[in-house]
């Protein structure tokens, strides 16, 4: 009777414990052997080899999961369906809506890559009423949908802001408004822009249209809180993080958010994600914005000190601020005399605002994982699994070099 128990009790043991192996030895010595019969132990340390394989890394703590490689499956099979939703009629908009869809220049798609590991994260919540026609199917789809959404958006505002900013570099190659123009990069995002709304409409979810709706408004009001400051509110962090909040982190946040929402949880927990995707959204921009002083054109794929060039203080700068008073002038004008870049890097450099700025985005980067902890409590070992994969995706946010 005990070995019965034992036999059927035995592949959950191993796939809860959180030190073993798929070693004999590791299995005989664990504390459970000693209360295990002997005969079933021989089984323990054979027991489903491939299976032992594929769970190694969700249960040995030491070892650090990938991120990008959990979910590197899904993400190529978005990036064929982004390619075939972009297709247009019109030869050139086709040309221009796929400029950054292409393989090899459709860059590190981050964002779709944190809304499957946040899908896989939280298991679907399954109201008795709906229960027959929800189907984890059903749910995959939508999350994959919003992801492709989430993704046709952040290229759209690229677009656009590469023809405000004048870019000629975009990932490394020439920028779509520098190889066709203003006008039909302009073209280009607007129907990026269409093709989300219409996707959006077919996930037939109110709040989320509501939510997605409202980051497009966040966009635009990012992008013209930067181009309309005044002198005061531009030495102002609180000002430039509300800004940074629109321009970059409002997506990935509500995109979050609706990921919890399409799976039937409360709003408590939509609450959490929408906190993870903020506050990564936020540790994100705050490293890009030192890497603007640190960094070089190669590796960032876009010429450094790229926000000074457009009359833009960010965190390193306001920072800075307060060690070197000079700098003020030189925001108030947006540093377009001659010297004035050149004057604003070395006061930076000789700052801590480097050191801050790393230390605030280490600050957001701990909150995101914080939001992570909070999570309901999963059975799923491929839910805890694609937790790991989002608390790691913060330390990688802030110790990244492009």
């Amino acid at each position: 009777m005990a070995a019965t128990v034992w036999r059927r009790a035995l592949p959950r043991i191993l796939s809860l414990s959180p030190t073993i192996t798929a070693t004999p030895a590791a299995i005989q010595s664990h504390p459970w052997a000693a209360d295990c019969p002997r005969k079933l132990l021989p089984l323990a340390a054979r027991w489903d080899s491939r299976r032992f394989v594929q769970l190694e890394p969700k249960i040995d703590v030491d070892n650090k999961v990938d991120p990008f490689g959990l979910v590197a499956e899904e993400m190529a099979q978005l990036g064929r369906r982004l390619r075939d939703m972009v297709a247009a009629e019109v030869p050139k908009l086709a040309s221009a809506a796929e400029y950054f869809f292409k393989l090899g220049v459709e860059g590190k798609r981050f964002r779709p890559m944190v809304l499957l590991l946040m899908s896989s994260s939280l298991t679907m919540v399954l109201p008795s009423a709906a229960a027959a026609a929800a189907t984890s199917d059903e749910k995959n789809w939508r999350h994959h949908k919003l992801a492709e959404i989430t993704e046709m958006i952040h290229v759209a505002s690229l677009l656009h802001d590469d023809v405000l900013d004048h870019a000629d570099t975009r990932r490394g190659i020439a920028s779509l408004n520098f190889i066709m123009g203003n006008k039909l990069a302009v073209l280009a995002g607007d129907f990026l822009l269409a093709r989300a709304a219409f996707s959006l409409s077919t996930l037939q979810n109110d709040e989320v249209v509501g939510l997605m709706s409202k980051v497009l408004e966040h966009l635009v009001a990012g992008e013209v809180m930067q181009w309309t400051v005044d002198a005061e509110k531009s030495s102002s962090m609180d000002y430039y993080l509300q800004k940074t909040f629109y321009k970059t982190a409002s997506l990935i946040a509500n995109s979050c958010k609706c990921i919890a929402i399409l799976a039937g949880h409360p709003k408590e927990v939509a609450a959490l994600a929408f906190d993870y995707g903020r506050h990564l959204g936020l540790a994100y921009q705050l490293v890009d914005d030192l890497l603007d002083f640190t960094g070089t054109k190669a590796s960032l794929g876009k010429p450094a000190l790229s926000d000074l060039r457009e009359g833009i203080a960010t965190a390193p700068v306001l920072y800075a601020l307060e060690e070197h008073p000079a700098l003020q002038e030189l925001i108030d004008r947006k540093f377009k005399d001659p010297g004035d870049v050149d004057s604003a890097l070395k006061m930076v450099l000789a700052s801590s605002g480097i050191r801050k700025t790393k230390e605030l985005a280490r600050e957001h980067a701990s909150k995101a994982a914080d939001a992570v902890a909070a999570f309901p409590p999963t059975a799923s070992d491929k839910a805890s699994l694609c937790r790991r994969a989002l608390t790691e995706l913060t330390e990688q946010v802030i110790t990244r070099s492009k």
